[in-house]
């Protein structure tokens, strides 16, 4: 076996989870000293189910300043707002209230503030660059306190964030971006509309295909965490969506969802991001809701790359589907449908139509997918880097067969 085949790899995760029923008080315990702390959030929903009045209460003797309003897709020219009263008031913690969105705009906060150059947006448009001014040195620290199960920036490195201006999303990836620690109490997703807690069921269930539904490299351990994630989502959505305070449903929900994306099934195994790069493009150009441009592309991506996935998606089935008996090739046709089947059974569509994209939309999704590859000196997409505009737009007709 060559050096090549192998896939070695370090890991470390330094975020402190704290998980469970009433651990939100914990917060003046898990904040150093007496810091100026800013408070981030979203709509207001936490002042809605209780979270908010826990938070503060939690907070009494610290000085807290509040920065609400983060959007379900976090853009630059807001989060730069945010920006601002860190550096007016000396912010030296930041708190996070909320999912992934709020999360990552929090995070891009906190580096921001810190930038010493020009536009803080250089470290997420240039991030290739090898210029080091262009990749964040500081940050201010933050924790989290998570309401949406969905996007595992509560224990990951990343973070994406859109800009209005261009109109396209972005991604993020700096160790600097680990949140010190994260309250996951899963009483706090009890209130979460319907509609959120189907999309963070889609988008946890895809983060873990993303990583398992590739090579077939023998990497038993991310496999098989892969897979109880996969038969967790199926098993536990239907209930969550059925009684809302189900504890049980509500946690194994929780911690899939970080599971699915905080790195450790990533290791040992090559990874895809094919729907969720051409997914970023249809949220920015329609405003489509992530996780229903995530679920309307994956099936026309697997159609497309049977041939490269059979082995993964025919063991897809025998171990999370239950079918024993066939050839592979019936098997990974199998896994697509039942896939399909289990979106749709929780309220998901499938379809581009679902999410505004027509046939005249196809050539503007792959130039937009295509200009990274082109002009940001971003690999193609997939595990193979072989998704090239011409394959998009195959993968595009294949999504609504």
């Amino acid at each position: 076996m060559s050096l090549k085949s192998y896939l070695n790899f370090t890991f470390q995760n330094p975020t402190k989870i704290i998980f469970g029923a009433k651990t939100i008080p914990q917060l003046r315990e898990l904040i150093p000293g007496k810091p100026k702390i800013l408070l981030t959030y979203g709509g207001g929903s936490i002042k809605k189910n209780g979270v908010y009045d826990q938070v503060k209460e939690a907070l009494k003797d610290f000085k807290v300043l509040e920065f609400s309003g983060i959007p379900a897709n976090p853009v630059y020219e807001h989060a730069m707002e945010g920006v601002k009263i860190c550096k007016k008031d000396n912010i030296d913690f930041l708190l996070a209230v909320g999912g992934g969105s709020v999360i990552d705009a929090t995070k891009f906060i906190s580096i921001a503030a810190k930038y010493k150059y020009e536009d803080p947006w250089d470290m997420v448009a240039k991030k290739f660059n090898p210029d080091p001014k262009y990749h964040p040195k500081e940050s201010i620290p933050l924790g989290t306190v998570l309401t949406l199960p969905a996007a595992a920036s509560e224990m990951n490195w990343s973070i994406t964030l859109s800009r209005d201006s261009t109109k396209q999303k972005y991604f993020l990836i700096d160790p600097i971006l680990f949140p010190k620690f994260s309250i996951l109490d899963p009483e706090a997703t009890y209130s979460l509309p319907k509609n959120q807690t189907i999309n963070g069921a889609v988008d946890s269930f895809v983060h873990t295909l993303e990583h398992y539904a590739t090579t077939n490299r023998n990497a038993r351990i991310p496999d098989r965490i892969a897979e109880g994630i996969l038969d967790t989502i199926i098993s536990e959505t239907p209930k969550a969506l059925a009684n809302p305070r189900d504890y049980a449903a509500r946690a194994n929900l929780m911690w899939s969802s970080t599971m699915a994306l905080n790195g450790l099934i990533a290791k040992g195994v090559e990874e895809d991001w094919s729907t969720h790069a051409i997914g970023f493009e249809i949220t920015a150009m329609t405003g489509a809701d992530h996780a229903k441009t995530i679920a309307a592309i994956l099936p026309g991506l697997w159609r497309f790359k049977k041939e490269q996935k059979k082995e993964k998606l025919a063991m897809m089935a025998e171990r999370v589907y239950g079918k024993k008996y066939g050839t592979d090739d019936e098997k990974a046709y199998y896994t697509i449908q039942k896939t399909i089947e289990f979106f749709n059974s929780i309220g998901m569509r499938t379809t581009l139509s679902s999410v505004g994209i027509r046939r005249e939309h196809f050539d503007e999704i792959a130039r937009r997918v295509d200009y990274w590859h082109k002009f940001c000196d971003v690999p193609p997409l997939g595990e193979h880097q072989d998704i090239y505009a011409e394959d998009i737009i195959k993968i595009l007709e294949l999504c609504d067969p």
